[in-house]
């Protein structure tokens, strides 16, 4: 039996979850997103594939900031005290793989946050 059969199947896996505002999903590209189902779509896409937890939530009560994203630590890391991180204006193929690449690495507190979304967090204690 490999580790991977002897995990409770009640229990998910132990991955990120990523917090979406189904207001403004898609708000960044507007029009402008050529893909089918939009920005939806893409994170609907890290569920599928095992990548994050997808919770929708009517209003992250950030609607200035557009593509309101809250990528949340997996159990191991939140038990080592890693906390949410913010995100605003996260659409399109290029940020959504940065995002994608970092929570399959295991997200907050596993990872740090890559580059190309350093310049998107939301600065939730100031």
């Amino acid at each position: 039996m490999t580790a991977l059969d002897s995990r409770d199947p009640a229990r998910p896996p132990a991955v990120p979850g990523l917090t979406v505002c189904s207001l403004c999903v898609g708000e960044t590209l507007g029009g402008a997103d050529r893909r089918q189902g939009g920005q939806l779509a893409r994170l609907r896409e890290l569920e599928a594939n095992g990548t994050a937890r997808l919770t929708l939530a009517e209003c992250l009560d950030e609607c200035e900031r557009g593509d309101v994203v809250v990528a949340r630590p997996a159990r191991s890391a939140r038990r080592r005290s890693a906390r949410p991180v913010w995100l605003e204006r996260v659409a399109g193929d290029e940020l959504t793989e940065s995002l994608t690449t970092w929570l399959a690495r295991g997200g907050p507190g596993h990872e740090p946050l890559p580059g190309p979304l350093q310049a998107h967090v939301i600065d939730r204690d100031g």
